[in-house]
């Protein structure tokens, strides 16, 4: 292969893991633990989960989201013979553990991500946690078994995941307020006595509802440390920064601009974070 095409490649990766990275900043420190010249594979499978997880709630149409995500099923089911064709699936399929994993573990949250497309608003927590947990669960065992082997327990990784997902929902709260499936389930609007149209504005009926939220992702990110199984670095990075994030969030008299805010966190704490996740990973392999 020559250099340009080399670098050519090079530069399609960087851009997939930039788009990653915009969406979770805080992993930029913690790619000085997980080092991309080292654990490619790695850095690609954080990713493809920020593409699939785009082409899952961030397409408006479902016939189009449902056609990106059957351009992905066909690529994992083919990438074991032919390598893949995209930049990410490259890196993945270049690494022997991506065929040891299996094809059924690849597709699985392709398949759940096209299960959920059409999905309406659940109608409560444990229902709106249930119904995420299907895509956020199979995730959760694809990127456990890739970090740490397919006989690792992915319980804990799939209820934060989850959990991170469902706040970030809150994040999208007023842009979402017209979609089918919003963030907050149909038993917290009705009990607040909120319309779609104040979904959009702060009153105190919103903020009562968005801190109901947020004290069920506490108490379910709490319970979430006596589950099984360990975390990647990226996941143990993820979940610490949003439990912090929600608790915060929780306390504050504007609770999406903390959260917001929140979401911007960086410096000694994540550094810190990010290493003790790693080590415990390293003593792990």
């Amino acid at each position: 292969m020559n250099a340009s095409a080399t670098s050519g490649e090079h530069a399609a990766l960087d851009s997939y893991v930039e788009k990653w990275l915009a969406v979770q900043p805080q992993q930029r420190i913690a790619l000085a633990f997980v080092d991309p010249s080292r654990y490619p594979g790695h850095v690609a499978l954080a990713a493809l989960e920020q593409e699939l997880l785009g082409a899952a709630y961030g397409i408006r149409e479902p016939h189009v989201a449902a056609t990106k995500l059957n351009w992905w099923a066909e690529e994992l089911t083919s990438a074991p013979a032919s390598g893949g064709r995209h930049p990410l699936t490259q890196v993945l399929f270049d690494d022997d553990r991506a065929t040891t994993l299996g094809t059924e573990r690849w597709l699985a949250p392709v398949l759940a991500a096209m299960a959920q497309l059409e999905e309406g608003t659940a109608a409560d927590f444990p229902a709106q946690l249930a119904a995420a947990s299907q895509l956020h669960g199979a995730w959760a065992s694809l990127e456990t078994a890739w970090w740490f082997g397919v006989d690792a327990r992915a319980d804990r990784a799939a209820r934060v995941a989850t959990l991170s997902h469902l706040l970030h929902g809150l994040l999208r709260l007023e842009e979402d307020a017209d979609r089918d499936r919003l963030p907050l389930p149909m038993a917290r609007l009705a009990r607040h006595g909120l319309s779609r149209p104040q979904l959009r504005q702060p009153g105190s009926e919103r903020e009562a509802a968005i801190k109901a939220q947020l004290n069920d992702l506490r108490e379910a990110w709490r319970q979430a440390r006596a589950l099984p199984g360990p975390l990647s670095v990226f996941r143990s990075v993820e979940s610490n920064q949003n439990h912090l994030a929600a608790h915060k969030a929780f306390k504050s008299p504007e609770s999406l601009v903390a959260l917001r805010k929140a979401q911007q966190r960086r410096g000694p704490a994540v550094a810190w974070q990010a290493w003790r996740a790693a080590r415990a990973w390293q003593r792990g392999l």
